[in-house]
C-alpha cells in the first residue's frame, strides 16, 4: 500500500514539472509573436467632398400656381321680349361677333299683324261713336235750350194767370228730360273718349311688341351658345333663352386658391395663364372671393384675360400670379433644413460643417431668399442633409452657377 501511495506522489510531481516546463517554453512564444503585431495606422483619415454653393444676390419673382376653367366675366342671356310668337329666321352663329342693336334673329309677326288690323278698326267705330256722341250733345242742348225758354214764357203766363199749374208743370218736366238728356250725352262722350284711350293703349302695346319681333344684341360681345331654331316657338330667357353672349367678349379664368394664399392675393396682380394649344397669355387678378366654401376650404379668384377670340369658353388652364418680387440673398431650396427650431443652413468656413439658422423671405420654385443668418459669398451645402452634423469635417466643392441653379 506504501508503494502505491508513493508511486503515484511521483507521477504528481513528474506531471507538474512537464506543465510548468510547457508553460515556460509557451510565454516566451507568446511575447515574441505579440511583439511582431504591427502598430496601429497614425495616418489621418481622409475628409469627406460635399458639394457646396455662394450665396449669391438674386431677383426673386414669388408666385403662387393655381388652374381652372375660363369663362365669360359677364354672360347676356338673350330672348324674345314676347313669348308665344315663332321663330321666322335666325341670323347668327355661334362664335360670330355682334355689335349693339345688331339683328339676331326675327319672329312671326302674323297674329301680331291681325290684332293691329282689328285694333284699328276698333279705332275707326270708336271715332264713329265719338261724333255721334258730340252730335247727340248738341241735339240734348239745342232742347235743353228750347225747354228752358218754354218754360220761362210759362212762368211769366202762370204768374199773370193765363197758364194753369198743369201747363207748367208740362213744361217743367219737358225742361228737366232735356237736362238729363245733354247729360246723358255728355256721359256717352265722356265713355266714347275713355274707349279711344284704352284702345290706342291697346295699339301702342301691339306696336311696341311688333317692334320685338326683332331679337337685337344689347351690347357689343360674341355668341357662345345659340338654341334658336327656325320655326320653334320662341320661349322667355327665364325659360330657356334664345343665345348666351360673352359681353365685350371677355374671358376670365376661374380659379380655386386654398384660403391659406387668399390674403396673399389682390385685384391688380399681374399673371401669366397657360392654355393648352393657345400657348400663354397675360392676365390681371380682377376678383378675389371675400367668401370661403367650408367644405373644401377653396377661395374663388377671377384673372381676367381680355378678349382674345382664341379663348374658348370652358376651357382649362393653368398658371402664376406674381404675388411678391424683390432683390435678396438666394440659396437652392435643397440648402434649407427645416426643424421645429426653424430653417437653418449647414454653412461651410475652414473645411468644418457649422448649422446656422437664418431667416426666411421671398421664394421661388427652387430658391429661397435668406434674410439673415448668412452673407453674400458664404459657402452653404448645397443638399443638406441628416448624414452631416455640426463641427465635421470636410472638403468643400463649390459647384458652378448654373448647376446650382439647376440649369
Amino acid at each position: 500500500m506504501k508503494k502505491k501511495l508513493l508511486l503515484w506522489g511521483l507521477v504528481a510531481v513528474l506531471a507538474g514539472a512537464g506543465a510548468f516546463t510547457y508553460k515556460a517554453g509557451l510565454l516566451p512564444s507568446l511575447a515574441a509573436e505579440k511583439k511582431t503585431q504591427p502598430a496601429p495606422d497614425a495616418t489621418p483619415k481622409l475628409q469627406a467632398s460635399v458639394s457646396v454653393v455662394r450665396v449669391a444676390p438674386h431677383a426673386f419673382i414669388e408666385t403662387l400656381a393655381l388652374s381652372g376653367s375660363l369663362i365669360p366675366r359677364e354672360e347676356i342671356l338673350i330672348g324674345p321680349e314676347i313669348e308665344s310668337l315663332r321663330v321666322l329666321d335666325v341670323l347668327v352663329e355661334e362664335g360670330a361677333a355682334v355689335k349693339r342693336g345688331q339683328v339676331l334673329a326675327r319672329l312671326v309677326p302674323d297674329t301680331l299683324d291681325a290684332q293691329l288690323a282689328q285694333n284699328e278698326a276698333a279705332l275707326a267705330r270708336n271715332a264713329a261713336a265719338t261724333a255721334q256722341a258730340r252730335s247727340t250733345i248738341s241735339e240734348a242742348e239745342a232742347r235743353l235750350k228750347e225747354a228752358q225758354n218754354a218754360i220761362a214764357r210759362a212762368r211769366t203766363l202762370k204768374e199773370s194767370g193765363h197758364v194753369s199749374e198743369a201747363v207748367f208743370d208740362q213744361r217743367e218736366s219737358l225742361f228737366k228730360l232735356a237736362e238729363a238728356q245733354l247729360f246723358a250725352a255728355r256721359d256717352g262722350l265722356k265713355a266714347s273718349e275713355a274707349d279711344r284711350a284704352s284702345i290706342e293703349a291697346q295699339r301702342r302695346e301691339l306696336l311696341w311688341r311688333r317692334s320685338k319681333t326683332e331679337v337685337t344684341a344689347p351690347a357689343d360681345g360674341v355668341i357662345s351658345h345659340r338654341r334658336a331654331r327656325i320655326g320653334a316657338s320662341a320661349a322667355l330667357v327665364s325659360q330657356e333663352p334664345m343665345f348666351r353672349m360673352v359681353a365685350n367678349g371677355q374671358i376670365e379664368l376661374d380659379a380655386e386658391v386654398p384660403q391659406a394664399h387668399l390674403v396673399r392675393l389682390a385685384p391688380g396682380q399681374k399673371a401669366r395663364i397657360a392654355i393648352p394649344g393657345n400657348g400663354e397669355v397675360d392676365g390681371t387678378v380682377r376678383l378675389v372671393s371675400p367668401a370661403v366654401d367650408p367644405t373644401t376650404r377653396l377661395g374663388r379668384v377671377r384673372i381676367l384675360l381680355g378678349n382674345d377670340p382664341n379663348l374658348r369658353v370652358g376651357t382649362f388652364a393653368r398658371g402664376e400670379v406674381v404675388i411678391a418680387h424683390g432683390s435678396g440673398l438666394a440659396v437652392p431650396r435643397s440648402a434649407v433644413l427645416f426643424s421645429k427650431s426653424g430653417p437653418s443652413v449647414q454653412v461651410v468656413e475652414n473645411e468644418i460643417i457649422e448649422t446656422r439658422p437664418v431667416t426666411l423671405g421671398l421664394a421661388e420654385a427652387d430658391k429661397l431668399e435668406i434674410r439673415s443668418g448668412v452673407t453674400e459669398g458664404t459657402l452653404v451645402v448645397a443638399k443638406s442633409g441628416t448624414f452631416l452634423r455640426h463641427g465635421d469635417r470636410v472638403r468643400p466643392v463649390v459647384l458652378p452657377r448654373a448647376i446650382a441653379d439647376g440649369r
